[in-house]
């Protein structure tokens, strides 16, 4: 361009046309480019970046033309993926071992053609480190500038098939990387424990103060003379070269705070930094006595000042000198709600004078007199290191809480110290004359960085002298033994970086096997590096299940497997050279698979698992013995046939498939009977693991229907049946039976039915067989059973349910031919009784049911000639003995099945529910809806710890059982009745609840749950358990326990209480009347209201299970008569003796104040219009300091009747505070206030109140010399 005439330029014709001419050209060659790239292969480049945890599951995804260098390669990778280019390795990872991985070579121009990449497959490449170095992260600001390094992404490879996606990739400034990497500053940070900012920003200001590093660095430690974990000198030597030569962005402080003696809890306090330097300079103080060190502290941190005070009067002066380690400074005065400005003003205030006058005026020893005086402080000494602290943490006078102030507050990077100094003393220049010496960082504590701060409480200035103001040393400069920490500290991160690599090439993978011998499936983390080869990793699995000694390692290897669905998915035939890292698809944090180590016998082969194949557990049943064997696994294909299926399974177990039954247990409630031979596995809902029933007998059991089998019922109750262990009573069984049983079924049989309970009971603390209590229990119950229906013949047909626990007694005339066939045995026979007339099953009462034992299942076995315990009971049905290979193991979760379809599944109804959990039906369910109620129990010897002596029993039963039934299964193993023992169940933290609604199953029991037998009367229908207390109004303690009672519905309070009278003589010590003492409601401590004596359970009085009273025993008349009455807690307040009175019951016949307010008046004699009153706030008795209650309760509220706000008064127990309004507040002297605050906080702490608000206690900041500190407790 040429200037025009009137200074502008335009542009000459030629030069226009060339550029327009040059345009074109690099259009047209642009186009040609991309047509040609149209036409050429493209190479897919799929890369993994294994240089740290956070990427090594994700790829990126390059597609390039197939002429691209691998010089721009890798420009593209580093774009993507954020790194800086040079700084990292691209190797193949086509499954190559990586001892054959070479680099590829990122400075050259050949293609990746020629480079070996094939167009149009996959290429796989692995990012690492270059030279043991880990990729340098790219800096924001060095790639602003490219618009590419904002289109990176990275995922995941879509799944072939699938439409994949791509997602935006965003380097992250701070990652699993970033901190094995010097911050681009030059500086090493710290890393926060949890809340130790004030610890790092103080250390990190230590480390920048050049006099401190260089005399730490001095000092020498002698590892012969002290531990190097406690030494604090030591630890902050190595923190200090860690953060001057270590090459990670952040180092950790774990090692200083061990040595002050702290745990991990100290991480998580938040303290004040300006205490930590103190406690920290006193420490090092102590730990440095006679070394070169030894002063420093001082020598750099301690100034002194004058402490005056001056007589205006004859202008005498007394004062003395002061040493400081740091200035406080206040940032808000006082009473002010305006904060200082900046710190000069604020060592203005700290300096400025106060006059003494009034009662503050001060006795001046040359006047020999009070005088006004002006008191002050001046600085002699300023320290080489100027330490101001900002106080930013005060107290609200208003609110009584402590705060934090937030002012912002200005200070200069020069401070000038000269206006702060007295003339009158003498202060050289270079004490006047201050500037900083901090860091360049960015933390809020520090000065330098910051003009002002709202944050900043902690300030510090260096003096300003060129001849002392040292410089740090460089690594060349250190002492020799520091030159040897900086070799040491080197050769431990090296250390710590190749375990690192190893950590990242590392798959970790859950490792399962079922022990040979004990069966037992065995879980453990199997850790193999990535290069490691399948052979190798069956030797470590081998070694770590601890084989050695079992099994040759020959007969072992390696399976894919799932747990979840306990399923093999594939084994590794011919694959043992095959790394690992290409066997479990690359290092993952989390793994959808497991590994199963899979052991044989000798002369065993493996079976091949191939992926595709589904497994099943087959289970063979044996209807003869009715057992079902342990499962025998085969595999097959979901496309199978049932007919194939059954050669399949015919060929395993050597069954023949023309009688085959096979029954699949496709889920925990659903049996299935797999009927029609064309029909696939797939269709017959066949998963990945299956478990089917096998049955191939002769019999003509297959001609009936499913549900109606012997193979049906038989699945069912194996599939019922749980394993509990029953903990019986260490109390002799005969003589509490004898008490009970015995006592009950006295009259006219006399001494044979002591003998027979004698026979029950045993030889005194031996346990018998269950065959022998079995046989003396029928006898029992056979002479029993006569001599009830020889009282039936004597016409008393009319006698109470009461006068015997044994009426009704059935007993078989028939029982079963012996010789009939087992093949022709019907399950369901009904027992034959002697007397059908008697049969009662539909019109017992509750009563009958609860009185009657012959209905119970247990009752047929015992009655019967067979002793065993072993039998599938049934109401209405004979014994049906079972076989004792029960698979207790294999037992599912109870299904609800055909049997059960008639079953009225209900919790309670309204009737049964009136008494709640106390309140039940004995007799469970009616006869028809007992079915197969199957019950085994052998004696147990229990592990160690269960305790000696007592007596266990193995249990095996139908979980549809009902608590009533299988408590009577347990009375010849208990010696009792039913109606006589408790059933507790024992939860995994050894709690135990009872168990007490007979109508509900053992449906919520599972496998080895354990239950506890104790003696006692269970509860019959309408009556409920009841946990009586005792009232002491006047006590420290006003709750104390006294027994549990039972109550019935329809009794009356007088009742219960006559029943009590005994109870508490006997177990309490108590001798009581019923008309000395009260029943009243509880609700957590709080006494409520006051039962009458005529007031009836259930219909005045509500009651439930577990309920509770108070008992309160009485100092006269009952006065309360109605329940239109008010009985309220009064105690009196007397202020000019700080005292409360004890507590005094007022009744009230109505919710007036005034009737309040002139009972008071009686009782206490003060007049009525100076009565004042107030009610208690919390449980009772409403404790509250004497401190406090004068002014805290809401005294004479403004109301006429109780019932309404804010005094809500509406039942009896309420606690009311009154005092006389003309009586003063005692006043108390500063001594008697903290002495009685010491007393009343005991006081109410014992009775778990407290005295005032309390915010969460803040813990003293101790540094422990010795590192623990349980050893020196006086060490602040």
């Amino acid at each position: 361009m040429v200037p025009g005439e009137e200074n502008q330029l335009v542009p000459k014709e030629d030069v226009f046309w060339r550029c327009r001419q040059n345009i074109f050209d690099e259009m047209k060659k642009k186009f040609l480019q991309i047509e040609n790239a149209a036409e050429e292969p493209r190479v897919l480049c799929i890369i993994q970046d294994t240089t740290n945890s956070k990427t090594v599951n994700e790829r990126i995804t390059l597609n390039l033309p197939a002429s691209t260098p691998l010089r721009k390669l890798f420009e593209d990778v580093a774009n993507k993926v954020g790194y800086i280019n040079g700084t990292f390795d691209l190797v193949w990872g086509n499954g190559i071992s990586t001892a054959d991985m070479a680099p590829l070579d990122h400075t050259s121009d050949k293609s990746l053609l020629d480079a070996n990449f094939e167009p149009g497959k996959k290429n796989f490449l692995h990012l690492t480190d270059k030279d043991g170095e880990q990729p340098q992260i790219l800096l924001e600001d060095s790639s602003a500038g490219d618009d590419s390094v904002h289109d990176r992404f990275i995922g995941p490879l879509p799944r072939e098939g699938s439409v994949g996606s791509t997602s935006d990739y965003v380097s992250q400034n701070y990652s699993y990387s970033s901190i094995l990497n010097k911050s681009e500053t030059g500086y090493v940070g710290l890393v926060n424990q949890a809340m130790t900012c004030y610890l790092n920003s103080l250390l990190q200001t230590l480390f920048m103060t050049p006099e401190f590093r260089n005399a730490l660095y001095k000092w020498e430690f002698e590892e012969s003379e002290e531990d190097p974990v406690t030494s604090i000198p030591y630890q902050l030597q190595r923190l200090f070269v860690l953060l001057q030569t270590s090459k990670k962005r952040a180092i950790e402080t774990t090692d200083v705070t061990r040595s002050f003696g702290w745990d991990s809890s100290e991480a998580w306090q938040q303290h004040d930094v300006q205490e930590l330097c103190r406690v920290m300079f006193d420490a090092l103080e102590q730990k440095w006595k006679q070394t070169e060190q030894a002063d420093l502290i001082n020598e750099l941190y301690q100034g002194k000042l004058k402490d005056y005070v001056r007589c205006l009067e004859c202008g005498y002066e007394g004062w003395r000198i002061d040493t400081y380690l740091d200035i406080p400074l206040v940032i808000r005065p006082y009473g002010s709600s305006q904060a200082f400005a900046s710190v000069e003003e604020a060592l203005h205030a700290f300096i400025q004078p106060e006059i003494l006058d009034g009662p503050n005026q001060y006795f001046c020893e040359r006047c020999k007199k009070k005088c006004d005086a002006r008191k002050g402080l001046r600085f002699l000494h300023f320290p080489y290191l100027l330490t101001l602290q900002l106080k930013r943490f005060d107290f609200d006078y208003t609110t009584m809480h402590r705060i934090k102030l937030n002012d912002r507050m200005t200070f200069p990077e020069e401070l000038d110290m000269s206006t702060f100094i007295d003339v009158e003393d003498e202060i050289t220049q270079e004490d006047i004359k201050k500037t900083h010496g901090g860091s360049s960082g960015s933390r809020g504590y520090y000065s330098s960085a910051f003009a002002s701060s709202t944050n900043a409480y902690m300030l510090i200035y260096r003096l300003k002298d060129p001849a002392r103001n040292a410089k740090f040393l460089e690594v060349d400069e250190y002492p020799e033994h520091i030159k040897n920490l900086v070799q040491r500290e080197r050769e431990l991160e090296e250390q710590e970086k190749r375990q690192r690599e190893i950590e990242r090439n590392t798959c970790k993978i859950k490792l399962f096997c079922l022990h040979p011998v004990k069966q037992v499936m065995m879980e453990n983390k199997l850790e193999v590096h990535k290069d490691k080869t399948l052979k190798e990793a069956v030797e470590m699995a081998y070694k770590m299940m601890d084989l050695e000694e079992v099994i040759p390692m020959d007969c072992c290897r390696l399976v894919k497997y799932d747990e979840f669905h306990d399923y093999l998915e594939r084994s590794y035939e011919g694959e043992e050279d095959t790394p690992m890292g290409l066997l479990l698809g690359g290092v993952k944090s989390t793994y959808m698979f497991d590994l199963l180590l899979e052991t044989r016998k000798p002369d065993q082969v493996f079976q091949s698992y191939k992926p595709g194949e589904v497994m099943v557990k087959v289970h063979v049943v044996d209807l003869k013995a009715e057992s079902v064997a342990a499962p025998v696994t085969v595999r097959a294909y979901l496309n199978q046939t049932v007919t194939e299926f059954k050669q399949l399974i015919s060929k395993a177990i050597h069954l023949p498939a023309e009688t085959m039954r096979i029954v699949l247990e496709r889920c925990h409630n659903d049996l299935r009977l797999l009927t029609v031979p064309s029909k696939t596995l797939k269709a017959e809902g066949f998963f990945r693991s299956n478990k089917v029933f096998v049955e191939s007998s002769e019999t003509l059991d297959y001609q009936m229907a499913f549900t109606d089998s012997h193979l049906w019922k038989l699945l069912d109750r194996h599939a019922n049946t749980i394993r509990l262990f029953v903990l019986l009573p260490e109390q002799s069984p005969g003589s509490y039976s004898k008490r009970t049983a015995c006592q009950k079924a006295g009259g006219d049989s006399g001494g044979n039915v002591d003998d027979d309970c004698d026979r029950v009971k045993g030889p005194v603390g031996s346990l018998k067989s269950v065959e022998a209590i079995l046989e003396e229990s029928t006898e029992k119950l056979k002479s029993l059973s006569l001599q009830q229906q020889q009282d039936g013949d004597n016409g008393d047909s009319s006698k109470s349910t009461e006068t015997s626990d044994f009426e009704n007694i059935e007993s078989p005339l028939n029982e079963r031919d012996s010789s009939a066939s087992v093949d022709n045995r019907e399950l369901e026979q009904h027992i034959q009784t002697s007397d059908p007339e008697n049969f009662q099953s539909e019109e017992r009462s509750d009563s009958d049911v609860n009185n009657d034992r012959s209905t119970s299942s247990v009752d047929s076995d015992i009655l019967s000639s067979s002793h065993s315990s072993d039998t599938l009971c049934n109401a209405d049905n004979a014994q049906i003995p079972l076989a004792n290979g029960l698979d207790s193991h294999s037992i599912t979760s109870s299904r609800r099945t055909k049997a059960n379809e008639g079953k009225k599944e209900t919790w309670d109804t309204a009737e049964e529910d009136s008494g709640t959990d106390s309140e039940y039906d004995e007799s469970g369910k009616s006869r028809g809806e007992i079915q197969y109620m199957y019950f085994k129990a052998e004696p147990y010897a229990a592990d160690e710890g269960s305790g000696e002596g007592h007596k266990w029993l193995m249990v095996h039963v139908d979980k549809r059982i009902t608590l009533a039934a299988f408590k009577q299964h347990l009375e010849p193993f208990v010696g009792a009745l039913s109606s006589h023992f408790k059933v507790f169940r024992v939860y995994a933290s050894n709690q135990e609840f009872e168990s007490v609604r007979l109508n509900e199953t053992l449906s919520s029991f599972s496998d080895d749950n354990k239950i506890t037998i104790r003696l006692g009367r269970a509860l019959k229908k309408g009556e409920y358990r009841v946990k009586v207390y005792q009232l002491l109004v006047n006590e420290q303690e006003p709750c104390k326990f006294l027994l549990d009672a039972v109550f019935a519905k329809g009794m009356t309070v007088r009742q219960s209480k006559e029943e009590l009278i005994p109870q508490l003589r006997e177990q309490c010590g108590l001798e009581l009347s019923t008309d000395r003492f009260r029943l009243r409601k509880k609700t957590w401590k709080n006494p409520g209201t006051v039962f009458l004596d005529y007031h009836i359970y259930e219909e005045d009085i509500n009651i439930s299970s577990n309920w509770e009273v108070f008992l309160e025993v009485l100092d006269g008349v009952e006065k309360m008569k109605s329940m239109s009455q008010l009985a309220v807690l009064s105690r009196r307040w007397r202020p000019s003796e700080m005292k409360l009175d004890p507590f005094q019951e007022v009744v009230l016949e109505s919710s007036s104040v005034d009737e309040l307010r002139e009972k008071l008046c009686e009782i206490s004699g003060i007049p009525l219009e100076d009565i004042e009153f107030a009610k208690g706030r919390g449980t009772f008795p409403c404790d509250i300091s004497v401190l406090d209650i004068h002014q805290d309760l809401d005294w004479n509220p403004k109301v006429s009747t109780l019932n309404v706000w804010p005094l809500y008064i509406c039942d009896d127990g309420a606690v009311i505070f009154y005092r006389d309004k003309t009586e003063e507040l005692m006043e108390l002297t500063d001594e008697q206030r903290n002495e009685l605050m010491k007393k009343e906080s005991s006081r109410l702490q014992k009775t778990g109140h407290r005295v005032t608000y309390s915010p969460r206690k803040e813990k003293a900041l101790k540094i422990y010399l010795d590192g623990a500190p349980n050893k020196d407790l006086t060490q602040d």
